[in-house]
């Protein structure tokens, strides 16, 4: 009896533990496969995504019930009683996934289609698509209010590209990972490129197959999500799958045949437990160095260099060290591309169920990218040996003959983590979700291959004292010499410092359904943030310091802090059939400035039934706080120089300095936005939007030009010729709420899909933006103390008598944003982009080819001879062409060629129509010169100093393997 009794219990164990196989195809309405779709055993956090065919595969218990959900379609259930299940969604009335926030309202989301907000929603395969290395240049051959680009001057940018929608910089797109705010990276764009004066989060870091979709909203969120997303949100879905691991072989390289690229990914998943899940992703890649220097005219080079006191014999001894130095270095030995990038990257995302009404989920992420990018080569006519006797033995064996120059080395080293914990609830029709994310970003400098050419003239009192003090022993390091020449540590390689910033935060969100047309959200979020300045070595800082790269020095490093709190309300209502409005209302509270009120408004007809014409809009205000880089950053150099101590460079806005020349204290930027549009699907298949936007920023943070608060001799010898010119002296950049901005433009997309040809499936989409006006709203914002200067008030020059009035206008006329300024920030990207994409699938293969049309742009290089001119970038077209072949069930196989016409950026000079820049764009010698003014001399042929609307690399080949296990 007891072995019969045993043999039930056993036989039931073994039935209720018993799994089986399930595998199938989802497919929309349209028959199209989809990728990415969510399948979860009810009851337990056992779940998969469908592959790029729109195909799963995934184990449960015998009776279980599967959970079909994907965002913008509607949720289906189905009892796994066959091992083959194939399913259709359905668009139609359908609700996205509950996990998913961004849409704009913090209660139940709805689909692009018929939503109050323009969303765009990519999969893993749209992504995958491109051939693009790295996540964000994918996004910019996806979505044309997206942009980034790599600047042609690197140094620390070179650890991550300033990124924008809709033109507002990365500082107003909130990032999310999982619904849940990404960190923002520790570098301040300071470059006088795109970008300039802004912080964002460090999206090329995450590595692509570890998403599962991305989703864009195009709007201001505020009000839902707090500071920092003016121009709208993108959150980051990571894949949730435990079964059908992958990985992944890429290689890739330029045209030109640099810029290797080889890579390796794993993803894969498991159950953890019953009801438990993790999924995780292990990338490693590195890229080699991709130049595109120009070749200098040695007439050029020699006509650069020379001085105008030089005697015949320095000229014929000039002009042959140029001839000799660009024979051995046609490219004048300058590096001006893309720099060589490592990176390793990790990421992890699990949940569990806890009961029948929680479950826990987590998330978390850490990579490693080393940088190696070049600054200018300093040829040995530039710093020469005669002014740096050491220089033949730092970078040659010692003779005259072994020093050709030098090119400085700049290694940066970039850490970047995050990770969340939370618990969601739903009963009684309430559901809650408690969680803390964590993040950080940590960026370390190292210069190599340079040297410090101070003088013991460059060095402040605390400076001489720290290397034993003028005439005085010198330690070990030092050699002294006279004390005009310059102070020889024989040390070649750097420590500059760094930055580093991290964040914590707690959210709480609950949402109720109340009835069946209201539901309602509020919740709170208190988030605390840190940003350190970390101080370099002694030599990288001391005088002048390390030559392409100063270092952070003591008195500008240190560690700040701040926290903030906020709480928002939200309901969302169906008014009548058809016609849905959602409001929200948000208060925010800072540390440091105070507290910000702002509120939204959307809503969305269905003119058309069944959602085939929809029509939507919104209002809303916003604001952004000013970071804490922005308020903290400070990379002044302290000199000695008429009997007292000068400060130069970016001044800490809450500093006495800053007080002292009446810089005011940085304010929250406000915003109000409008949108207005609609969404149709007139017939099957075919998909149309089209969105009106309006972003007007108030008290916009810009990083202002070098402004030089004193006035003083040019030279303090009598005997010069410049002994009664008078010059600004000691300039500063700081931050400052600058001016007001107007943003508007139109966003459209039009997909049609499942176009039968032959045996196979053509689709075609046409996107694009269209930017109507992107300018400055009013006069700039110059602090009084700035719009003083020139007046019988100019502060006094250290050293110098008193200014007559003749002497003070030398001050007059200068302002923190100007034309160079207004340039980068309003004109340098696209006028317009326009993305033309056709896909055909037939049997085991899959061909696209994209078109992606950059308008024209603007640059105003600070370079140039004359206020009138500037450059054009001219409207180009860039072709990609993708081939993918489904060898097996396991295998497939990737072929992109990117930029398969081989078109890079072309610039023109032009004048404004006054008469100084017509004369020279009408005199082919002076036009040449301007052209060397702003390429260095033709180092940078392509893109000038200050950057293009598209990557310089040209032509591209990937080539990718994806195994599934």
């Amino acid at each position: 009896m007891k072995k019969f009794t045993l043999l039930f219990l056993l036989l039931n164990v073994s039935f209720l533990f018993a799994q089986k196989q399930v595998s199938g195809v989802v497919k929309d309405n349209s028959g199209a496969p989809l990728p990415g779709v969510n399948i979860i055993e009810k009851g337990t956090q056992n779940g998969v995504s469908t592959d790029l065919d729109g195909a799963y595969k995934i184990k449960v218990k015998e009776g279980a019930t599967l959970v079909f959900s994907y965002v913008g379609y509607a949720k289906v259930e189905k009892v796994a009683t066959e091992g083959t299940i194939n399913i259709v969604l359905a668009e139609e009335g359908g609700q996205a996934l509950n996990e998913i926030v961004i849409v704009g309202s913090r209660t139940a989301p709805r689909s692009n289609t018929t939503s109050a907000l323009p969303i765009d929603v990519l999969s893993s395969k749209d992504l995958a698509s491109t051939g693009q290395a790295t996540f964000d240049k994918a996004l910019q051959y996806k979505i044309p209010s997206f942009n980034t680009v790599q600047t042609p001057v690197n140094d620390a940018t070179s650890l991550l590209d300033p990124y924008e929608i809709r033109n507002m910089g990365p500082s107003r797109t909130l990032i999310l990972i999982n619904g849940k705010r990404k960190n923002m990276s520790s570098l301040v764009y300071t470059q006088t490129s795109p970008g300039r004066g802004e912080t964002g989060a460090d999206i090329s870091a995450i590595p692509t197959d570890a998403i599962e979709r991305v989703e864009i909203l195009r709007d201001g969120a505020s009000a839902q999500y707090g500071s920092d997303a003016i121009a709208g949100v993108m959150n980051i879905i990571l894949k949730k799958s435990t079964n059908g691991g992958s990985v992944t072989l890429r290689t890739g390289i330029t045209g030109k045949g640099d810029g290797e690229m080889y890579g390796i990914s794993i993803n894969n998943g498991t159950t953890v437990g019953e009801k438990g899940f993790l999924n995780y992703t292990v990338d490693f890649s590195k890229t080699a160095l991709a130049n595109r220097p120009g070749i200098l005219n040695a007439t050029d080079e020699f006509n650069y260099w020379r001085s105008s006191t030089n005697t015949p014999a320095q000229d014929a001894s000039l002009q042959t060290q140029v001839n000799n130095f660009l024979n051995l270095k046609p490219d004048g030995g300058n590096v001006n591309g893309a720099p060589e990038t490592a990176a390793a990257k990790f990421e992890i995302n699990g949940g569990s169920q806890l009961s029948d009404f929680t479950e826990m989920y987590y998330n978390a992420a850490y990579i490693f990218k080393k940088v190696n990018s070049f600054a200018n080569y300093r040829a040995p006519y530039w710093r020469t040996a005669s002014d740096f006797p050491y220089l033949p033995s730092l970078f040659g064996d010692g003779t005259a003959a072994s020093y050709i120059g030098y090119v400085p080395t700049f290694i940066g080293d970039l850490n970047d983590y995050n990770a969340t914990l939370g618990f969601k609830s739903s009963k009684n029709g309430w559901t809650s979700d408690a969680s803390v994310t964590i993040g950080g970003n940590s960026q370390i400098y190292t210069v190599t291959n340079s040297h410090n050419r101070s003088k013991y003239s460059d060095l402040n009192p605390e400076q001489l004292a720290a290397v034993g003090g003028l005439g005085s022993n010198s330690p070990s390091d030092f050699v002294y010499a006279d004390p005009t020449k310059t102070i020889y540590t024989g040390q070649n390689t750097f420590k500059p410092g760094g930055t580093s910033f991290n964040h914590i935060v707690g959210n709480l969100d609950i949402t109720k359904e109340v009835s069946d047309n209201v539901s309602i959200g509020f919740g709170s979020e208190i988030r605390t943030e840190n940003f350190e300045i970390l101080a370099g070595d002694f030599q990288s800082y001391a005088g002048v310091g390390a030559d392409s790269f100063q270092g952070n020095t003591p008195a500008n490093s240190g560690k700040f802090n701040r926290y903030n709190i906020g709480f928002y309300a939200d309901i969302s209502a169906n008014v009548v059939k058809g016609w849905l409005v959602n409001g929200t209302a948000r208060h925010e509270n800072f540390s440091d400035f105070g507290a910000a009120n702002v509120w939204k408004l959307s809503t969305s007809i269905n003119a058309i039934e069944d959602d085939k014409l929809t029509f939507r809009g919104s209002v809303s205000t916003g604001f952004r706080a000013p970071s804490l880089h922005q308020i903290y950053t400070e990379k002044s150099q302290s000199t000695f120089q008429g009997g007292q101590i000068a400060v130069t460079g970016i001044v800490n806005n809450v500093s006495t300095t800053a007080r002292s020349y009446g810089v005011p204290k940085l304010t929250p930027e406000k915003s109000t936005n409008v949108s207005v549009g609609f969404g149709a699907r007139p017939i099957k298949n075919l998909n149309i939007t089209v969105d009106y936007y309006r972003i007007g920023v108030k008290d916009r943070i810009v990083l202002g030009n070098l402004v030089a608060f004193e006035a003083g001799r040019k030279s303090n010898d009598p005997a010069s010729s410049d002994f009664n010119v008078y010059e600004g002296k000691n300039a500063k950049a700081f931050f400052v709420n600058g001016i007001n901005s107007i943003t508007s433009g139109i966003d459209y997309v039009l997909e049609y899909r499942n176009l039968i040809v032959g045996e196979g499936k053509l689709g075609f989409n046409l996107s694009g933006n269209y930017t109507i006006q992107n300018k400055i709203d009013g006069a700039v914002k110059n602090p009084t103390s700035v719009q003083n200067l020139g007046t019988t008030a100019t502060p006094i020059y250290a050293g110098q008598t008193a200014l007559t009035s003749g002497q003070n206008p030398v001050l007059a006329g200068q302002t923190v944003f100007n034309a160079t300024q207004d340039a980068l920030m309003f004109t340098s990207r696209p006028k317009f982009k326009n993305i033309i994409g056709v896909n055909y699938e037939i049997n085991d293969f899959g061909i696209s080819l994209n078109n992606t049309t950059f308008g024209s742009t603007k640059f105003k290089q600070a370079d140039f001879s004359k206020p009138g001119l500037f450059t054009t970038f001219k409207t180009a077209q860039v072709t990609d062409l993708g081939v993918t072949w489904t060898a097996s069930k396991e295998v497939t196989i990737s072929f992109n060629m990117n930029n398969m016409f081989n078109v890079v950026p072309k610039f023109t000079i032009k004048s404004d129509g006054s008469a100084s820049a017509n004369a020279i764009v009408n005199n082919p010698a002076a036009l040449k010169n301007e052209y060397n003014n702003i390429t260095f001399n033709g180092r940078y042929p392509i893109t000038s100093y200050d950057g293009s609307q598209f990557s310089q690399l040209g032509r591209m080949f990937s080539l990718s393997m994806n195994y599934k296990f």
